[in-house]
């Protein structure tokens, strides 16, 4: 198809994974056609055309719905969610059917635009927001999990962080899509017209994104305004020279070899660099550079389009530590714990070291929270987390799941039982009085242990050994340690 690889609205990435491969699939094949749409409306395809690509993803589109609606009804069935998100797809269909009726009072291309926006702005968040909540209850309750419990924890996940997150993206995609339409098709329509530095000086006028037009050999024949704001240039330093010289970013040879493959192979490329300013500042940017072909489908221009997201990129890095850590404390949360685990045991058995995964529960705890107040408990739980910290080593996990419940990882132990002395100071350190409200409280601790290889291969295995030898260590007399049913 040329040129029309090159549009691409919807970019996909690993962040619409709803972790059900089915729908995960679909979804793919969703955008696609989304992104065929819009290359052919770019491209002005003859009526025909259009409708022919807008009538296969209408259909799709509703196949994919029945699908969606079949694996929420055999985990959630007659569930408040299912209604609600069949209703959602009823009414999906209802707003793109009036969307279309338009055509017969605007123009086509018109109505296919306004389409093509709807449909990019309602998938994004549909798949973010609604889809990958009932993808977390599926899974949950799959594992075993009963649905009540699965629902709220979804509503848990999905809440606060998750919303801005959202946003975010949305607000990333929105101006991404919208940029690369309105240029991809300035740049097509003058093409047809007027010489390529005439079509370069009328395209990158009128965009607040930096742009630059390249020559066949990527030498930079042309910059916006933008361009020389961000990269603090002047014109005799920026015509003339190759892209990398002016943006550090792409200095890389192994991102520059990557950058020029996936243009040699679909003539376009989109992604992430960090490049420096001359005043030492490093911004962040998504470029999308693609290959302009002429009439005889040969290279004659490179298009680069720099959008500045630096401060998007930030607020995800923000949102990312929020999501996986524990918002009273600061240390990994649940979902944190579980990669480190797995990362872990798979160091540990390319090492042929010895892994402890220790399951600790405080003991005289919830007298704490009932006499002085949740404030005093949350004091506690802080300083516990900070004692717990102090005594790990540097390479060691410590991560709270909640309530008075932590997890540590001993990592790269030589000896099955080298991780005796670290908790033997654990429990020293966390018996010491805590000061708190002009007074002092006293907790202590009860740890189960579990080792890699000897008590579990997998990481399941592992934290279910480390809970049972936990509440063992609690029957035994609390303040100690076990592992897995005999006592440490």
């Amino acid at each position: 198809m040329g040129l029309m690889d090159t549009i691409e609205v919807f970019p996909w990435n690993a962040n619409f994974a709803t972790g059900i491969p089915q729908i995960d699939e679909q979804h793919q094949r969703l955008v696609h056609l989304l992104n065929m749409l819009a290359s052919h409306l770019a491209h002005q395809s003859d009526m025909p055309t259009l409708n022919s690509i807008f009538d296969e993803l209408a259909k799709y589109a509703v196949y994919h719905f029945q699908t969606e609606e079949s694996i929420w009804h055999q985990f959630i069935p007659e569930d408040a969610w299912e209604t609600e998100h069949k209703t959602v797809h009823e009414s999906f269909v209802s707003d793109v059917l009036k969307l279309k009726s338009e055509e017969n009072s605007k123009p086509v291309q018109e109505v296919i635009e306004d389409i093509l926006s709807f449909l990019t702005h309602w998938l994004a968040f549909h798949i973010l927001e609604t889809d990958k909540r009932m993808a977390r209850v599926v899974l949950a309750v799959q594992s075993g999990m009963p649905l009540a419990q699965a629902k709220e924890q979804a509503n848990q996940e999905m809440t606060g962080a998750m919303k801005v997150l959202v946003e975010t993206v949305l607000a990333m995609y929105d101006n991404l899509s919208n940029r690369t339409m309105q240029l991809m098709k300035e740049i097509i329509v003058r093409q047809k017209a007027e010489s390529r530095l005439r079509l370069a000086a009328n395209v990158i006028e009128n965009t607040l994104e930096a742009i630059c037009i390249m020559d066949a050999d990527a030498n930079v024949i042309d910059v916006n305004p933008a361009f020389y704001q961000i990269t603090e240039s002047t014109q005799d330093e920026v015509v003339g020279k190759s892209l990398k010289t002016l943006k550090s970013g792409l200095a890389d040879d192994k991102l520059s070899a990557e950058i020029w493959g996936a243009i040699a192979d679909k003539g376009h490329w989109s992604g992430e660099i960090r490049s420096r300013a001359k005043s030492g500042e490093i911004y962040t940017e998504w470029l999308t550079l693609s290959a302009i072909k002429n009439d005889q489908g040969e290279v004659s221009n490179y298009v680069g389009v720099f959008s500045n997201v630096t401060h998007l990129i930030q607020q995800r890095h923000k949102l990312e530590r929020i999501a996986n850590h524990d918002a009273l404390t600061g240390l990994p949360n649940r979902m944190l714990l579980a990669d480190r685990l797995e990362l872990a045991v798979a160091h540990a058995e390319r090492t042929r070291s010895f892994l402890a995964v220790c399951f600790l529960d405080l003991d005289g705890f919830k007298p704490v929270n009932d006499s002085l107040g949740h404030a005093a408990g949350d004091e506690v739980l802080r300083e516990v987390s900070q004692r717990l910290l102090h005594v790990v080593r540097g390479n060691d996990t410590v991560a709270r799941l909640g309530g008075d419940e932590f997890v540590l990882l001993l990592s790269e132990l030589k000896q099955p039982d080298d991780y005796r002395d670290l908790l033997d100071r654990l429990l020293h350190e966390i018996s010491q009085p805590i000061s708190i409200q002009g007074g002092s409280a006293s907790v202590s601790a009860s740890i189960g242990v579990a080792i890699f290889p000897q008590d579990g291969s997998n990481p399941d295995v592992l934290m279910k050994q480390a809970d049972q030898a936990m509440y063992e260590a609690k029957r035994a007399g609390k303040s100690r340690y076990c592992r897995c049913e005999a006592a440490a």
